[in-house]
């Protein structure tokens, strides 16, 4: 009975401590998650300090190749006019190559030269063209223009022993001294009677004669020179619209 009493107690005192402990270890773990949950996150490791990047090498610039000359670009024109060159005509009836020669008429030649160098004859009409005589031009389409140079009278030349034959180009003037402008004639034929009146000859076309040779002539000496002095193309345009005219004309050094 007394040994029955004692076990009794003895299994009552193991059950309560063995529950005692396990409280204990509970409440244990427990205070163990709070605290790991109380302390702050661990700091973010400082980033690694970034080197400076090193500044991209200058790119080597191409090495310049100096310009080939170019073919096909005319030469500039020289102030004066040579001895000798030629005037290439672009037409509405065909290109038409007069060669000039300073021998034959010296300041007639320097005028010419000057006139189509600064492209006096470009867009100008065969205003006055008589079958079996000649072909005249040389009045400018802008009345401004010609306000300018119908007056740039130049100096006669002395004959040089050139004719006004077939294909030669001559000033066309008055019957007074001196009153070579900017109009000339080209001959469709022998026309040497001139020649003792002062009309000396200073280009003679080269080819494009047959061209020449199909300027419009239905008009005549109809054109009023004094209204295409005044009103330029514009008169002519309208009242004689079937004239052929010079497109272009340049100068081709020899």
């Amino acid at each position: 009975m007394a040994y029955c009493c004692f076990m009794r107690k003895y299994l009552t005192f193991t059950l309560t401590a063995a529950a005692c402990a396990l409280l204990i270890g509970c409440s244990s773990s427990n205070e163990s998650k709070k605290a790991e949950e109380q302390q702050p996150p661990p700091a973010a490791a400082p980033a690694a300090p970034q080197s400076a990047e090193a500044p991209a090498p200058t790119p080597a610039l191409p090495e310049l190749k100096k310009p080939e000359p170019t073919k096909g670009v005319p030469k500039a024109l020289p102030d004066k006019a040579p001895d000798v060159f030629k005037v290439n005509m672009d037409t509405s009836k065909g290109t038409v190559v007069m060669e000039c020669h300073k021998a034959w008429s010296p300041r007639g030649v320097d005028h010419f030269y000057d006139l189509v160098k600064i492209h006096f004859y470009d867009d100008v009409r065969f205003f006055r063209v008589i079958r079996g005589f000649m072909a005249q031009f040389g009045i400018n389409g802008a009345p401004m223009t010609n306000s300018v140079w119908s007056n740039a009278n130049i100096l006669d030349d002395p004959p040089a022993g050139q004719h006004n034959t077939r294909g030669m180009v001559t000033y066309g003037k008055t019957g007074m001294p001196n009153s070579r402008s900017t109009q000339l004639f080209i001959n469709f034929g022998d026309n040497s009677r001139l020649d003792a009146d002062g009309f000396t000859p200073i280009c003679a076309v080269t080819s494009g004669m047959e061209a020449v040779d199909q300027i419009y002539s239905g008009y005549g000496e109809a054109p009023d020179q004094g209204l295409i002095q005044s009103q330029g193309n514009a008169y002519l345009n309208s009242q004689f619209p079937r004239l052929d005219y010079i497109k272009k004309a340049t100068i081709v050094l020899q």
